[in-house]
């Protein structure tokens, strides 16, 4: 018995280690979405800017857009917010924000001071859509096509390299379907 108890720590370690082996190489900012090839989850929330404002999935119909979880309390969110605006205003992306389990006063602050890249913002104090959509942590950004369709998932920050590399193709091909 005390022979068996010495090789435990040995198993436990050669465990560990082949976990942490099969993680090598792998990109810890690509996440596999069971809702690419879906529509957006159903739901009903108020918009950030106008707190009387219901809306739904449907702002997501007739453009292709980019959807960004963001909140005042991620700090790579603030890394990203001036891509964002650029892409808004340059590059004539349309972007819906998902301000997620925020506090409204302090997202209109932010918004107020470092310039609102979003043509909407979902306001989601909760983090239920969060939820719905499997969001791991803010910052994240879908591509949803003009049917409401996830066609992409970018879990990180959004640089000019990611937008071009990984972003733009997507929302080229869907705009050209569109």
């Amino acid at each position: 018995m005390k022979r068996l108890l010495l090789f435990i720590p040995v198993i436990l370690a050669v465990t560990l280690g082949m976990v942490l082996f099969a993680g090598i190489g792998k990109d810890p900012s690509h996440l596999e979405s069971a809702l690419i090839g879906k529509p957006v989850p159903a739901f009903e929330l108020t918009n950030l800017l106008a707190p009387g404002e219901q809306l739904d999935e449907q702002v997501f119909k007739g453009q292709v857009s980019l959807l960004n979880v963001w909140g005042t309390w991620c700090p790579a969110c603030r890394d990203e917010h001036g891509e964002l605006v650029r892409l808004a205003r340059s590059e004539g992306v349309r972007i819906v924000g998902l301000n997620y389990k925020d506090q409204r006063d302090l997202a209109l602050q932010w918004l107020s001071g470092l310039g609102n890249p979003y043509a909407v913002t979902l306001y989601d104090p909760a983090g239920r859509v969060g939820f719905d959509l499997g969001v791991y942590g803010a910052p994240e950004t879908y591509v949803i096509d003009g049917d409401g369709i996830v066609r992409f998932r970018h879990v990180g920050v959004v640089t000019e390299q990611v937008w071009r590399e990984l972003l733009e193709p997507v929302v080229r091909q869907y705009q050209e379907q569109g």
